[in-house]
């Protein structure tokens, strides 16, 4: 600041001016129209030191305030009168002009350093604040692991450094890496290397905080961190990048020798920035693993695929009730026989309630079918074991289900079915007659005993046994939308299958169920088709395949 107590340089004295402006704390100085000075006050005058009286504005002041005068006297220019601004050595000054009677322009001079050091801070913690705003948004739009490293680098590489390197914890003997240089392209290699060898990556990588760049030799930093496209590197800053619970890697910005060093300010931004950025990494690979793990336990939950077995067709469908979930309470099997001459055992079900609870309840039943299957001959026994294992489970969830013996007999085939609580098989036959299987009996993991009573009958060529959920039969829809599809209904649609095979039987009645339900609420649905093949030999449709079976 110019202080109006030091001592100013010589002035001339200037008519029509009071001698108190000369004191005054703000710098004024007084200019004729020719561009030469007339008079400047204490202030001024230590401002600009030779600034003094009869000088020429172009010898003594600066270049900006200058030409301000020049465009401010300049009379083909008269409403040019707006403040000036410009520097004055390390200062910011605003200058403004008036005229004087006599013609003269005084130039009132504001020095607004402070003012302009506090709005250059303010824009750069908006911009920084804008950045970070960004960096969340664009790390938040995706929970892919890979695409997060991405965003990460090429963000850091932009906005704190000439080029950035992401470097992903370590696994096994290689590093992940990711680059982006000045172009802004990232490249992902695997870099056999020591972190020991970058100063304070070792560190890093294991969530310590940061050293100061300072500390760090550019000339230390090795090859295999430098991108070819950036050149010498002038200055390096490694940080963490805090992750949940542990390090989601490390982050190392790099700078061009003829670029200024990374100061403390900067390595702090570059500390918040690493923040968000080790949270996305670690939140997108935490989602990664669990992905992972779904798609590992769901495999066994999922349908099987049924095809041909031991001469005769099997054909499934399975809609859950939620269209973004991929398993439910309904479930069916095919356990192929032992030979082509052994019985195959077709299992459908349905557990109380929906979605991922009652998938793990079908997984269980299942698992325990499967173990079952050495008794499989013996319907009510095979009913009796796995009504006793559910009881003794934690799980309070019933379920019904009808068990299918299914076996290949000269032209024919022959099925002995097992209901228990679930709507008996519907056979149709080769002249289109619906007949229900003469089967019933209790649910199993609810009472302390299970009653049931199989039917035996045979497919011709051509007839088909259809074993289904109720999600079929109550499915809510049609012109209203609360009209059930209901057992007349399957009857009808099924009796128009007579004579098509398994798959065309269940895509049919799974189609027009879809179709009656619309795009209202529903249960689960599930059907299996057993069908006797019209023409195949037993010969031709036996042997290897086995068809997708739990066994």
């Amino acid at each position: 600041m110019v202080k109006s107590s030091d001592t100013p340089p010589s002035t001339a004295p200037f008519p029509g001016i009071d001698a108190a402006w000369r004191s005054a704390p703000h710098p004024v100085l007084v200019t004729g129209p020719s561009g030469v000075v007339r008079a400047v006050n204490d202030a001024a005058a230590l401002l600009f030191p030779g600034a003094a009286p009869g000088a020429a504005l172009d010898d003594v002041l600066p270049r900006w305030l200058a030409e301000a005068h020049r465009r401010f006297t300049d009379p083909l220019r008269p409403g040019d009168a707006g403040p000036a601004r410009g520097p004055a050595g390390d200062r910011s000054i605003e200058a403004r002009p008036s005229r004087t009677e006599h013609g003269d322009v005084v130039w009132w001079l504001v020095d607004d350093t402070a003012r302009r050091s506090a709005e250059d801070a303010l824009r750069a913690e908006r911009e920084r604040t804008a950045f970070l705003a960004q960096a969340s948004t664009e790390l938040l739009a995706s929970l892919n692991a890979d695409r997060c490293t991405e965003v990460t680098a090429r963000l850091a590489a932009q906005h704190l450094a000439d080029a950035a390197v992401v470097i992903a914890p370590p696994s096994g003997r290689r590093l992940s890496v990711s680059f982006c240089g000045p172009d802004g392209e990232v490249v992902r290699e695997k870099v056999l290397a020591d972190p020991a060898s970058v100063p304070g990556l070792a560190e890093a990588l294991q969530g310590f905080p940061p050293v100061p760049s300072r500390w760090i030799d550019p000339a230390a930093v090795p090859e295999w961190v430098r991108p070819s496209s950036l050149g010498a590197i002038g200055s390096v800053a490694v940080t963490p990048l805090p992750g949940h619970g542990v390090a989601a890697g490390a982050l190392i910005l790099l700078r061009r020798s003829d670029q200024a060093a990374f100061h403390e300010r900067e390595e702090t931004f570059a500390r918040l920035f690493a923040a968000r950025a080790g949270a996305a990494m670690s939140a997108a690979r935490l989602y990664a693993e669990q992905a992972t793990i779904t798609r590992t336990l769901m495999r066994d939950l999922l349908p099987p695929r049924l095809q041909q077995v031991s001469g005769v067709e099997f054909a499934g469908g399975y809609r859950a009730s939620n269209d973004t979930d991929r398993v439910g309470g309904d479930f069916y099997d095919v356990h192929a026989g032992a030979g082509p001459e052994e019985e195959s055992l077709v299992v459908l079900g349905d557990v109380c309630g929906k979605g991922l609870e009652a998938a793990v309840q079908t997984g269980k039943i299942r698992n325990t079918l499967h173990a079952l299957l050495p008794l499989a001959t013996d319907h009510q026994r095979v009913l009796h074991l796995l009504n006793g294992a559910l009881l003794d489970s934690h799980h309070t969830r019933f379920a019904t289900l009808v068990l299918a013996s299914v076996a290949r007999r000269g032209n024919t085939v022959r099925l002995r079915v097992t209901s228990a609580g679930h709507p008996a098989p519907l056979v149709v036959r080769a002249d289109g007659r619906v007949e229900e299987a003469d089967t019933r009996g209790s649910l199993v993991g609810a009472l302390p005993e299970v009653t049931s009573r199989t039917a035996a009958f045979d497919l011709a060529p051509g007839e088909s046994c259809l074993l289904f959920t109720d999600g079929i039969t109550e499915a809510s829809g049609g012109p209203l939308g609360d009209e059930l599809f209901g057992d007349e209904r399957l009857r009808s649609a099924l009796s128009e299958c007579a004579g098509m095979p398994a798959e065309a039987v269940v895509e049919r009645i799974r189609m027009l169920a879809a179709q009656w339900v619309g795009n209202g609420r529903h249960d689960d649905m599930a059907v299996v088709a057993i069908t006797a093949p019209r023409h195949a030999h037993p010969g031709a449709v036996d042997g290897a395949t086995r068809g997708r079976c739990a066994s």
